[in-house]
């Protein structure tokens, strides 16, 4: 379908100021251009980074500010030029609308890096105008930037795979851990962390969940899988566990030391970092030389990754644990994620919620 003659208006709970109290607010939708597909949203996961961005916790947020990156919805219009998708068809969006197509990261299709990449919200699109996330009705997307939901996978399982989902998924397979007899870790059981324990668990991992206190361990080991659990604080434990795990992915978004967790790694063991922190993470230099240890960084994945990501959560059947809630619930859902009182990701219903 072409072009619109008249912008469309929608509306979604956008926070107005550092505060991050989220309220009604109505703004335009560009056309539907050529490359553009024109999504009703269903759903959108609450990611940690909405928070952080929401309070304006990284320095740079732009007000008004409508959230959510693990969006999914229908397709209600294609541009006359979009070949990857069809009016009907379920689709997902994460936290990239945009990037220059020109420089190296795009050419090797790891979009994710290139240093022009546009934000799903809190970023300015190529017409000028502020891109706003899938807590809103709708949004109009590059087809680049879309992809195909699995039949048959529920969109509420859907939303929360393409950001924690995908952070976990891609630096496995990057890495080459995506094969079975690798020993890992996962620091932290939250959004990221309790999908990272699935994936890994699904790819033939010994997996070992690490976190600050004894409460998840039930969780971790009955209802997630892993087949070890150790706390931060249990000297004994941690000594007992040294120089045993090939990787440990980190999803603590609050400052840390790394040490403790450098001294679980064998030798050329990786430490991935996926939790955004806005303060210097510190470690002392011989705890990586005398072990050729590495600390690396991973950010979500490439469009390509997510479409291997989700057609492997759907052919092994890995769902995520999921609260879901309704738009008029989101400021008490942002309070209760700052609390880390969630199992493990809310999905806000958008489609059921009355967003005005």
């Amino acid at each position: 379908m072409g072009t619109l003659d008249k912008e469309r208006t929608t509306t979604g709970w956008a926070a107005k100021d550092p505060s991050g109290i989220l309220s009604p607010y109505t703004y335009t939708l560009r056309n539907t251009g050529p490359e553009d597909v024109f999504i009703k949203v269903i759903c959108c996961g609450i990611c940690h980074t909405d928070l952080h961005q929401i309070k304006n916790e990284l320095g740079m947020s732009k007000y008004p500010m409508v959230p959510g990156h693990e969006v999914v919805g229908d397709v209600m219009e294609v541009g006359s030029d979009v070949t990857k998708f069809k009016v009907g068809d379920r689709v997902g969006v994460g936290c990239i609308v945009g990037c220059c197509k020109q420089c190296s990261p795009c050419k090797s299709n790891i979009e994710q890096y290139c240093n022009k990449k546009i934000w799903s919200y809190n970023d300015v699109y190529t017409d000028g105008k502020p891109t706003q996330g899938g807590f809103a009705g709708a949004m109009v997307v590059d087809q680049m930037f879309v992809v195909k939901i699995p039949d048959g996978m529920d969109p509420e399982q859907a939303g929360p795979l393409l950001c924690a989902g995908l952070t976990a998924y891609s630096p496995l397979r990057h890495f080459g851990y995506n094969r079975s007899g690798v020993r890992g870790a996962i620091l932290g059981l939250g959004g990221v962390g309790h999908m990272g324990a699935k994936i890994a668990k699904a790819m033939g991992h010994h997996v070992t969940v690490i976190s600050s206190s004894d409460k998840k361990r039930e969780e971790a080991m009955n209802h997630i899988g892993a087949d070890a659990y150790l706390v931060s604080s249990d000297t004994e434990g941690m000594n007992a566990a040294a120089d045993s795990l090939d990787y440990i992915i980190d999803t603590v978004p609050v400052f840390h030391p790394l040490e403790p967790y450098l001294n679980l790694l064998k030798i050329d063991g990786k430490l991935i970092l996926t939790g955004v922190i806005s303060t210097p993470l510190q470690f002392i230099s011989s705890v990586l030389m005398l072990g050729r240890k590495t600390i690396t960084g991973t950010f979500v994945g490439s469009m390509e990754e997510t479409e291997d990501m989700l057609a492997f959560c759907k052919e092994k059947g890995l769902t995520s644990m999921i609260e879901v809630v309704k738009m008029d619930y989101v400021n008490k859902a942002m309070e209760r994620l700052e609390k880390n009182d969630v199992r493990y990701r809310f999905v806000v219903d958008v489609a059921g919620s009355k967003l005005d």
